[in-house]
């Protein structure tokens, strides 16, 4: 091997829902590494946002709008995309929701939703894209798994099952499109600070830290939440050349928390 390479130069990377958050720290490392962004959001004023967020940051990214649960519509963006921009060489499913509601307060409607966002979406979308990685005779897909991958918790029910499911339709894809020079990967965040989950570490009336913050930070060795540009790197290199033979495996990037039983209390 002449050299280790985690350029993007030259690809078109899509990130889907990637106008804040996560997927918008992902995105903004792989521009850094050459990449060119494509993503979506649901509605108009999202896209716009993101654009002018990426503009600020110095990134020429391309914006769209597409409901990534509606097979049709993903089919015609992904097109667009291809006609537009350039065939995807790099797709992070990052698109997600999540609802907070004990198991049995929660309807299936919900459920359903949430299963459609977190689990579904990536199948269509990874569906959409995977013809014209053949085509290229390469590819990168990561999924945004999660600690709830691995664990449960209450009132996440839905959440952990899709994720759950995304683990496993990960290593599907990895085993069905390996042979086709595509490696996906997923990458599991650990607890990390972003408006989603915001409301757990509020500062509650008395100046103190939010229960749910002081359990985190006492079950993280890293002593922190992770920020959302702590997941640029891992996705840098399973979207590069460098990560070719790594597939249908799930990055934790989580401080450490699955390695630690925690801190005895005192």
């Amino acid at each position: 091997m002449s050299g280790i390479s985690f350029s993007l130069q030259g690809k078109v990377a899509l990130i889907t829902g990637a106008s804040y958050g996560i997927g918008f720290a992902i995105a903004k490392a792989m521009a850094g590494a050459g990449a060119t962004i494509v993503f979506n959001d649901i509605r108009q004023e999202l896209v716009d946002k993101g654009l002018a967020a990426y503009r600020e940051s110095g990134i020429e990214a391309h914006g769209y709008v597409c409901d990534v649960t509606d097979e049709q519509a993903v089919n015609a963006f992904v097109a667009e995309v291809e006609a537009e921009v350039g065939v995807i060489d790099i797709l992070v499913n990052n698109a997600g929701i999540i609802k907070r509601i004990p198991m049995l307060e929660m309807s299936a409607k919900d459920f359903r939703q949430v299963i459609d966002v977190d689990l579904n979406a990536p199948f269509i979308v990874s569906k959409a894209v995977i013809p014209g990685m053949i085509k290229k005779g390469h590819g990168k897909i990561i999924n945004i798994c999660s600690m709830m991958s691995e664990f449960g918790r209450e009132t996440v029910s839905a959440y952990a099952a899709a994720k759950g499911g995304l683990k496993m339709l990960t290593r599907n894809i990895a085993s069905e499109y390996g042979g086709y020079n595509i490696q996906c990967n997923g990458i599991g965040p650990g607890y990390i600070a972003t408006p989603q989950t915001a409301p757990l570490r509020e500062k509650q009336p008395d100046g103190s830290r939010h229960p749910f913050d002081q359990f985190i930070v006492s079950k993280t060795p890293a002593g922190r939440w992770g920020e959302a540009e702590d997941l640029g790197g891992p996705a840098v290199f399973l979207a590069s050349d460098a990560s070719d033979f790594v597939n249908g495996q799930i990055l934790y990037v989580d401080g450490g928390i699955q390695a630690y039983i925690g801190k005895q209390p005192s």
